[in-house]
This record gives C-alpha cells, sequence and structure tokens, in this order.
C-alpha cells in the first residue's frame, strides 16, 4: 500500500517571539516551509482560499507560482479551489500557466465552499449554490480534456471553438473533488472520473467509510477504473505528546469557539477536544502516535493521500516548521514501515 503526505496552508497568519507577523511576512513564510517540506520528502504542498482577516491565501495561483521557483520536486496544489465562485476559464490558465513553469507539479482541489465569503465579495447568489459549481465544473473538466471547446450555459457567456493558452498537458492537470459529507457530492466525483478528497475536521474518520464505499461503487457503475482517495485534516507533530496537545489546544480552541458562534460549530470544551485527539480527526502528538493514526485511518478508509493542514491562526513559525520537520523525517516513514507490516483491510 502506497500512500502519499501532503500539507496543506489556508495562510492562517503565524506569529513569532508574541508578535503576530503581517500578512506579507506570513505570505513569504509559506515559501519558505514549501522549501521545507520538500526538503524533508514530502509530497505535496496545498494552499487554500479564503476570504476573511487571519488568512493569506486568496491568490492562491500567485503563491504556488512563487514556491515553484522556490522548489523543484514537491507538487503543488488547491487545499480548496472554490469553483463556484471563479470562472472556470480563468481557473484553467492559471493552473496551466503554473503546471508549466512548475515543470508539470500542478494540481487542484475542487469544492463549493463552506465558507461562502467569496459568493458576497464576487457577486454570487448562494441560492445558486449547486447550480453555479455544477456548470462551471462541466465547463472546467471540458476545457481539461478537450482541444477545441464549445460550451453554453447560465453561469458565464458561452464558448465557440475556444482553444486556451498555455495548453495544459494532455489529459489536464490532477484534479481532486473535495467533500465535506454529502453523499451527492461522492457521486459527482466519481461520475465525472475525478479523485475524492475527504475534508474530515471532527469527529471519527472512520465514519466516511461508507463514502468511500459509495465511490469505489460508483465509479465502477460509471465505468471508471478505480481512483485515488485522499484525506484533508488538522493537526501538529512535536517532540512529545503533551507539547503536541497543549500547543494546540491553545490556538484550537479560540479558532473552534469562533467557529461556533458564527457556523453552529460543537463547544470546543477539554472533553470534546480529547476526544477528537485519542478517535477523532485531530492528528496531535509526537511522530509515533501520529503515525500510528495515520496509518490506521489510511487502511480503514483505503487512502492513497493523507494531508494534515498544519497551519492555525497565530500559531508560532517555530511549531509550524517543527510540525513540518518532524511530520517529513519521522512520521512519513513509520507510516509507511506500519502500512507495509499490515496492509489495507478488505
Amino acid at each position: 500500500m502506497t500512500l502519499e503526505l501532503g500539507l496543506n496552508s489556508f495562510g492562517d497568519v503565524a506569529t513569532d517571539g508574541g508578535r503576530v507577523l503581517s500578512d506579507a511576512e506570513t505570505a513569504r513564510l509559506l515559501i519558505e516551509e514549501a522549501r521545507l517540506a520538500e526538503s524533508v520528502g514530502l509530497d505535496v504542498f496545498s494552499i487554500g482560499e479564503h476570504y476573511r482577516e487571519g488568512h493569506v491565501d486568496s491568490a492562491t495561483p500567485v503563491l504556488l507560482a512563487a514556491i515553484a521557483t522556490a522548489t523543484e520536486r514537491i507538487g503543488l496544489g488547491t487545499s480548496v479551489t472554490v469553483l463556484s465562485t471563479n470562472d472556470p476559464v480563468r481557473v484553467y490558465q492559471e493552473f496551466s500557466t503554473l503546471d508549466a513553469v512548475s515543470g508539470g507539479r500542478a494540481q487542484l482541489v475542487l469544492g463549493r465552499a463552506s465558507a461562502t465569503e467569496s459568493f458576497p465579495l464576487f457577486g454570487y447568489d448562494l441560492a445558486d449554490y449547486e447550480r453555479l459549481f455544477e456548470e462551471k465544473l462541466d465547463l472546467f473538466l471540458r476545457l481539461q480534456r478537450e482541444e477545441s471547446v464549445t460550451w453554453s450555459g447560465t453561469v458565464r457567456a458561452p464558448l465557440v471553438n475556444e482553444t486556451l493558452r498555455p495548453r495544459m498537458r494532455p489529459g489536464g492537470i490532477p484534479t481532486w473533488i473535495g467533500v465535506g459529507g454529502s453523499p451527492d457530492s461522492v457521486i459527482r466525483a466519481a461520475r465525472n472520473g475525478l479523485p475524492l478528497m475527504l475534508a474530515i475536521i471532527g469527529g471519527r474518520p472512520q465514519r466516511f467509510a461508507g463514502h468511500v464505499e459509495l465511490y469505489h461503487r460508483a465509479l465502477a457503475q460509471f465505468g471508471h477504473d478505480p481512483l485515488p482517495v485522499g484525506q484533508h485534516s488538522l493537526g501538529l507533530v512535536a517532540d512529545t505528546d503533551e507539547e503536541a496537545v497543549e500547543t494546540w489546544w491553545r490556538y484550537w480552541q479560540p479558532l473552534v469557539a469562533q467557529l461556533a458562534r458564527e457556523r453552529g460549530f460543537y463547544a470546543p470544551t477539554r472533553e470534546r477536544y480529547d476526544a477528537e485527539l485519542d478517535t477523532g480527526a485531530l492528528f496531535v502528538g509526537s511522530p509515533e502516535t501520529v503515525a500510528r493514526k495515520i496509518a490506521t485511518v489510511a487502511r480503514d478508509l483505503r487512502l492513497s493521500r493523507f494531508d494534515l493542514k498544519y497551519d492555525i491562526q497565530h500559531l508560532p513559525r517555530q511549531a509550524r516548521a517543527r510540525s513540518i520537520e518532524l511530520f517529513g523525517r519521522e512520521v512519513g516513514p513509520r507510516v509507511r514501515e506500519l502500512l507495509a507490516k499490515e496492509p489495507a483491510h478488505v
């Protein structure tokens, strides 16, 4: 069983010696962290897309292009690209350019958006949530898969025999569908022949086993070969379990408290936190603890990729760097050792 390991960033603003870094300093820090991720052997570095205070990832292709010039091997992806409020033509051009300048390292996770600030910002109506994504996904995939595209829909101007430049590699770049729990999104990924990325940020990851089974059945019914399944979850690696648990709690608790007020998330009690550490979706601890938890969920969900969302607002840059270093140098090799000893569950 092979497993790719990656890092996800939402461009969370970091701190240094108690001082909150500026947005510009945090953007430059992402380039430094991507270089570190490559040096410790990680497979992918991905950046999200958000439009709120405390995040600097609103222009993801620009950041990834900067990282491309500072690295040589690591894959360059998105934690999520909110296709619903982007123009598929522009997304194609941005990522075909990124793929060209990076030597074929670009990839995408496309999503409908769980954070919806981009809808009013760009003049879209949340009532059109499903239609926007469905039509734009259809157009984006056709632009990737066809040389000349004629298309019409309700969400943008039509195209007639349009060929975009620069051209992507044949067949397009690796494009995943991000899923937060909707079975309809799982079916959409299978119908379009796209890999599935599960965003699991709370509760037991194994509760998504039914989604994985549904995905594999649907792929077969739509006539597609088996495709990868990945998982995105939050976490921190430190030298000891105690250091990781106490450090993450300090920054996780106020974030989840804010999300509870805004979006109805669960209250971030210490009991709930401990449960998420034990059997839930937080991958926090020493290298051995995190490696064993990743190996377990990789077997249970038959994963081909695991992405750790390593940054959280105001987490010190030193803790971020140490987490990246340990994740690549110690967690990765240990996960692969554990999976080699006990392959995926059937």
